[in-house]
């Protein structure tokens, strides 16, 4: 580590500035002290900084007031905060505001040092150049709702900190896309996002997929296998569909964010892993942990920050430029000219209750390309379920009758009884998942014996 790196570190308590000093220190780091933050603002005034860690709770000016002003003034300075169990909630706030990370006392100076080196870009490959994989920015589109303006605010704000994510939503709404973003404009960006879907991954091959195998170590372990934790090392791992996870990979998944280090299965070496966890689920996590069926010690090690993805009911205003957004792309994919969208369609795509989110919205559009005819896209084109069965945007008196959760659940009972009352059948013809229609068939209060 080269001398030039100054750091300072800001507390009142004396003793946690000798300890951080003589640690730093002995990393080549330049170091700075101050006991309180108004002795910590001179000495930025005076001095080049070119990272600040920060106690939360301290006599006067707190650390969070001090992250507020230092912020205005130095926007681009990285500060960790430093934080007792009874302010974690504070230093979390931090983070969403836009500080790197935190570390809660007592600390892990290996682990700082590790963060310090992180938030520094000065791994071997902090400086190649990193483009955010295109399919990105072609299947998110952020929109000009309230909602997805504070969702853009938010993960660009979460982006650049280490901690882990969960991410909150029903089927459809860019989860893994979210997740995706969060890792390509963060700091680990140049290393790998490894993502794997625990809804759809059997259980029997979970722990082999997530932790590795040794050759030998069961009938069909012909050589050793990295598991993707292993792989996704200084990068991100992505688990999606989280509440899927059986009890016992609960309890080896609660160890490895814990410890930090992985056994594979038939391996008696313990491999130490640093990689960022972002997590997603459709479910209502804690009706599971009420059940007994999630641990909620897992819960809050997955949830340090929680990012609410909003419905596509929720920003109806987004609908048009979101059709017109994914029409464009279709078109060109589909080499065919831009088609049409006539004002009809657009009240029928804005009343339509979407339980598929944008990813049925997606589909509906790319289904309507295909089949309209004189390049103009009416409601018939869209492949939605029933969708002749739904009240004409023309009787506006019918059409005030209907809420939005009225129309979804007629969506979803009309859906059920197509699929004679099964219910995967109903979900695929919806584009949601089991356990989504699941969700509103309980949330609607649905008798499904009777469709």
């Amino acid at each position: 580590m080269t001398p030039q790196n100054t750091i300072l570190i800001v507390d009142d308590d004396l003793n946690v500035l000798e300890v951080l000093n003589a640690r730093l220190s002995s990393q080549g780091f330049r170091v700075l002290q101050a006991p309180g933050a108004t002795e910590a603002l001179n000495i930025i005034k005076r001095e080049s900084i070119d990272l600040m860690i920060s106690d939360v709770k301290m006599p006067g000016m707190g650390g969070l007031d001090l992250f507020t002003i230092v912020r205005s003034q130095t926007p681009n300075l990285p500060v960790i905060f430093l934080t007792a169990y009874g302010t974690i909630s504070e230093a979390v706030r931090a983070v969403k505001a836009g500080a790197v990370d935190y570390l809660p006392k007592p600390f892990d100076g290996r682990d700082l040092i590790k963060k310090i080196n992180q938030i520094l870009g000065k791994k071997r490959s902090a400086n190649k150049k990193i483009i955010i994989p295109t399919h990105i920015d072609q299947d998110f589109y952020w929109g000009n709702s309230p909602v997805m303006r504070d969702l853009s605010t938010l993960v660009k704000r979460v982006a650049v900190s280490h901690v882990n994510v969960l991410i909150l939503g029903d089927s459809g709404v860019g989860k893994g896309l979210v997740a995706s973003l969060i890792h390509y404009l963060g700091p680990r960006k140049a290393h790998p996002f490894m993502a794997i879907d625990c809804g759809s991954t059997p259980a029997g091959l979970m722990e082999s997929e997530l932790f590795g195998h040794v050759k030998g170590s069961f009938t069909h372990a012909i050589h050793d296998k990295k598991g993707l934790i292993e792989v996704a090392d200084q990068g991100t791992l992505f688990l999606d569909e989280i509440g899927n996870i059986s009890p016992d990979m609960q309890i080896k998944l609660l160890r490895f964010l814990e410890e930090r280090k992985i056994r594979k299965i038939g391996g008696i070496h313990e491999i130490p892993v640093d990689c960022r966890v972002i997590s997603a689920t459709n479910s209502d996590l804690h009706e599971s942990i009420n059940e007994s069926s999630f641990r909620e010690d897992l819960y809050y090690r997955l949830r340090v920050i929680t990012i609410q993805m909003p419905t596509l009911k929720e920003r109806k205003e987004d609908i048009p430029h979101l059709a017109k957004y994914f029409a464009t792309r279709y078109c060109e994919i589909h080499d065919v000219d831009m088609i049409h969208f006539p004002e009809k369609t657009i009240k029928w795509l804005c009343s339509y209750p979407w339980p598929g989110n944008v990813r049925e919205l997606k589909n509906a559009i790319e289904a309507g390309i295909v089949l309209c005819r004189d390049g103009v896209l009416t409601p018939s084109d869209l492949q939605l379920t029933d969708i002749a069965d739904m009240p004409t945007p023309n009787n506006s008196a019918q059409n005030t009758s209907f809420s939005l959760e009225e129309n979804e659940r007629s969506t979803i009972i009309r859906a059920l009884s197509q699929a004679g009352g099964v219910q995967k059948k109903a979900a695929d013809l919806l584009g949601i998942s089991r356990r989504a229609i699941h969700y509103k068939i309980k949330k609607y209060d649905i008798d499904v014996l009777k469709r």
